[in-house]
C-alpha cells in the first residue's frame, strides 16, 4: 500500500499531542481585536484542543 500525503494546509495549523489529541488555535485574533476587551484577546493567545466531532476529519489529513 502507498505511502498517504499529510495535508500541508492543516499541518501548519494543528499539531498532535503526545496522548493523540489535536491541539488548535483558537479563532478571531487577527484583526478587529479593538474591541474586544483585554481580557478574551488575552484568552484567545491560548491553544485549545480539536472537538470530537472534528477529530476523525482532521486525523485523516494528519496521517503520521
Amino acid at each position: 500500500m502507498p505511502k498517504l500525503k499529510t495535508n500541508r494546509s492543516a499541518a501548519k495549523r494543528f499539531k498532535k499531542t503526545g496522548s493523540g489529541k489535536i491541539k488548535r488555535a483558537k479563532q478571531g485574533s487577527n484583526h478587529f481585536t479593538g474591541k474586544k476587551a483585554s481580557k478574551s484577546i488575552r484568552n484567545l493567545r491560548k491553544s485549545t484542543l480539536v472537538s470530537d466531532a472534528d477529530l476523525g476529519r482532521i486525523s485523516k489529513l494528519l496521517p503520521y
